[in-house]
């Protein structure tokens, strides 16, 4: 079994087995350090912004989840690597600190592609030279409960959670009701009842914490658009929306993030970062057989993301920096 159990870990792994779960998170835990100019994330950030202005995406009148595909296009290739987000716990850091911001845009998983290509496509929309800062406060509001980064429980670790608070703060629209989508109302209690899975919760405050979180969730059943239903409704789903694909494994909303992406024939397929093939891929598949593939689906969340959401979270200072690669 993996190390340091994740969010992203659990996306990744839940299709395989009930027990061996785990919740991916990947990148390089903030030290701090000076960014340099020739960064290779920081140059990419650059690069990418400026090929979505360039290509006319950046306008306010252009339709943001294609900014979004465009950036995901861009980063077809890059490695999917799980777990370094848990960095900063395997070194000694405490689950109740204030917990490192945590950002790439050169290795991936499911969740994190999805944050970094709605950041630098909410960059590439400001004035200027695009900052690093600024794509890190992007990431943060996204990533944490309010935008609220604080101790390992603020994450939003159940990522129909991610979508609901979003919603909540005008980073995404939810379409699983005007889709047809079906209410699971099922209790998540899947990181509690997995407490040996995640080293955070070996703190009996931390787990307490997850425990509340699980139980403010059980009135909000997530919309699901059933498997059987996505070819019928395919047409509305857009290019850049984000999708979530829900599972029956008991406990757990989600196993899988991604974008909705229409290939240049029209065809509605997924782009993500996926485990198996490890590296970010636009699928040969369409995305009902996508569905239709994995184990234990019951169907898919769709959220439509936002431009320019209003109140950017804050942030504290965050510079990409990294960690071992896993052989």
């Amino acid at each position: 079994m993996s190390p340091p159990l994740s969010r992203r870990d659990l996306l990744r792994h839940a299709t395989a087995a009930a027990a061996a779960l785990v919740l991916p998170y990947p990148l390089a835990a903030c030290t701090g350090r000076r960014v340099s100019a020739s960064d290779p994330d920081r140059t990419r950030l650059t690069s990418w912004a400026g090929t979505v202005r360039a290509d006319g995406l950046a306008r306010p009148e252009a339709p943001f989840g294609r900014a979004a595909i465009r950036v995901g296009e861009l980063a077809v290739g890059a490695p999917y690597e799980p777990s370094t987000l848990e960095t900063y716990l395997r070194t000694g850091g405490s689950p109740s600190a204030t917990e490192p911001l945590t950002l790439s845009l050169t290795r991936f998983d499911c969740v994190t592609l999805v944050e970094a290509c709605l950041a630098v496509a909410r960059v590439a929309s400001d004035d200027g030279p695009p900052a690093w800062e600024r794509f890190g406060r992007e990431v943060e509001r996204m990533r944490y409960r309010g935008g609220e980064r604080q101790g390992y429980a603020s994450r939003l670790h159940y990522f129909s959670e991610w979508l609901s608070d979003g919603e909540r703060r005008g980073l995404v629209e939810d379409l699983g009701g005007e889709l047809g989508g079906v209410d699971d109302a099922r209790p998540l209690r899947f990181m509690s009842e997995h407490r040996g899975s995640y080293p955070a919760l070996a703190e009996d405050g931390v787990l307490r914490e997850i425990a509340a979180v699980e139980r403010r969730l059980d009135g909000q059943p997530r919309r699901v658009v059933p498997t059987g239903r996505i070819m019928e409704i395919g047409d509305r789903i857009e290019t850049g929306d984000v999708l979530a694909f829900a599972t029956e494994i008991p406990g757990l909303d989600v196993t899988h993030a991604a974008f909705a992406y229409r290939d240049a024939e029209g065809v509605l397929r997924v782009l993500h970062a996926p485990l198996s093939g490890g590296v970010v891929e636009v699928t040969r598949a369409t995305l009902p057989e996508y569905v239709a593939r994995i184990g234990r689906s019951t169907g898919v969340l769709v959220a439509r993301p936002s431009r320019s959401p209003p109140g950017p979270g804050p942030t504290r200072s965050a510079s990409p920096s990294r960690s071992p690669r896993r052989p």
